[in-house]
């Protein structure tokens, strides 16, 4: 049989520096320091601490304590003996890297010392009670009673036969070395094996707080990952809309600043009002993000509300607004609106505008004098918006045929947040059409 235990000895009885007492990682730090490094090395020095304890204490046994005339022995047979119980001591230095035969050679030296000792007296060391809980320590339970039954069964044994052999009472000079030896040694895996469990539900639970603490992490990494998509999207609706619209103006006031001064003047000031509208709304977003109010006044405006200081919140409601806007730069735009209007959760309403605002972003770069047709349905268990334009009436600028496609991904995302269903692309016309459709099931967000 190969007594060498699967995946080495310090898998078996790993240092667990987290939960050790204090006194013990104080031990470990001083063996370190003094180069006593690795279980080999460690049990050597316990081995050779047995030994010393077990000399002192038989030799104060056989020649100290004990009265004369109360252990029968010759100083031969005395020697003999603590030799043997030396040699068992020092076999601990296989306790971890070969348990098995450690604790055959000294069951083997125990019986050997059951042997030589007087039928009246019971001599044991500290070697056996070692061994056994070493091997509750490393083995599974099951095996480790096992083979710490077997070793005191052949004890026992040898004590039966030695009591048969040597005195007349052999019950009486048998039960005492057959007794101790069933209770140190079952004892001491009984020990162990409580020692090895505490350990391994140590373990568990370090492995389990780990795991807590990976996953609340992960949570984290994700709720900033969003966190920043979101600012993202949302700056990105609200810069993408007004610039674009500012840059469109401004191209408009350059032609027109020579020819008609007071045409050009009139778009400087749609201009600024735009840039005042920019900021607002960018107030908005962050204020939003951070949890605060965009006004400062403990509240957000309802929408359709327009005040210096404060910012309204975007919606259906302000789709109007919106239009308008866009008309004025320019865009013909229809929009139709279908079935009596009713409110919608307060995301929702924001992503529906904000994908209306997007939309009509990219017509204006990418199909500019494009018409615009923008339907609104407030169906039974429905509401649908719908943005289509129609083909390019001139060549955009180079600048704007150039997208990074952030805006058809911000609507996609914003229409799975609300729980809607997304389509976009080209028409058969050469436009393009986005509709987004919010079902019942979908419009509470709670």
């Amino acid at each position: 049989m190969n007594d060498h235990i699967e995946g080495g000895p310090d898998t078996a009885e790993p240092t667990e520096p987290a939960d050790q007492p204090r006194l013990t990682k104080r031990l470990d730090v001083l063996l370190a320091n003094l180069g006593v490094t690795g279980p080999f090395a460690r049990d050597c020095l316990l081995a050779a601490c047995v030994a010393g304890m077990t000399f002192t204490l038989m030799a104060a046994l056989f020649w100290l304590v004990t009265p004369p005339g109360e252990i029968m022995l010759d100083p031969l047979r005395a020697w003999l003996l603590v030799a043997l119980g030396v040699g068992q001591a020092l076999l601990l230095c296989l306790r971890r890297v070969r348990p098995l035969l450690c604790l055959a050679g000294i069951v083997g030296l125990q019986v050997a010392m059951i042997a030589l000792s007087p039928p009246d007296a019971t001599i044991r060391g500290f070697a056996p009670f070692v061994v056994a809980y070493t091997i509750g320590v490393l083995l599974p339970a099951r095996r480790a009673f096992v083979l710490v039954g077997a070793a005191v069964a052949v004890e026992a044994t040898a004590a039966f036969g030695t009591a048969a052999v040597t005195t007349p009472d052999l019950l009486l000079s048998a039960v005492g070395p057959a007794g101790s030896s069933a209770l140190s040694n079952l004892g001491a895996a009984v020990v162990g094996n409580y020692v090895a469990t505490r350990r391994r539900y140590t373990q568990l639970l370090r492995m389990q707080a780990a795991d807590a603490v990976r996953a609340q992490q992960a949570k984290v990494r994700a709720a900033i990952g969003a966190e920043r998509t979101q600012m993202a999207r949302e700056l990105h609706d609200v810069a993408a809309h007004h610039l674009s619209g500012m840059v469109v103006q401004a191209a408009a006031v350059h032609r027109l600043i020579d020819r008609d001064p007071d045409a050009a003047k009139a778009g400087v000031a749609w201009i600024r009002s735009q840039g005042k509208e920019t900021l607002n709304n960018l107030r908005l977003v962050v204020g939003v993000l951070r949890g605060t109010p965009a006004d400062g006044s403990g509240g957000v405006d309802t929408p359709g509300h327009d005040g210096e200081g404060s910012v309204p919140v975007p919606g259906l409601a302000v789709l109007d607004d919106l239009v308008r806007t866009a008309r004025d730069l320019g865009t013909p735009i229809e929009f139709v609106g279908e079935g009596p209007p009713r409110p919608v959760p307060p995301i929702a309403d924001v992503a529906l505008y904000r994908m209306v605002q997007e939309s009509l972003s990219n017509a204006r770069q990418h199909a500019p004098g494009a018409p615009v047709l923008i339907t609104l349905r407030y169906l039974p268990r429905e509401v649908s918006l719908a943005v289509v334009n129609g083909p390019p009436a001139r060549r955009p600028e180079p600048a704007a045929r150039t997208s990074s496609g952030v805006g058809l991904i911000g609507m996609r995302e914003r229409a799975q947040l609300i729980g809607a269903r997304f389509v976009a692309g080209p028409t058969t016309e050469g436009g393009w059409s986005v509709t987004v459709t919010l079902t019942s099931k979908g419009s509470d967000p709670s």
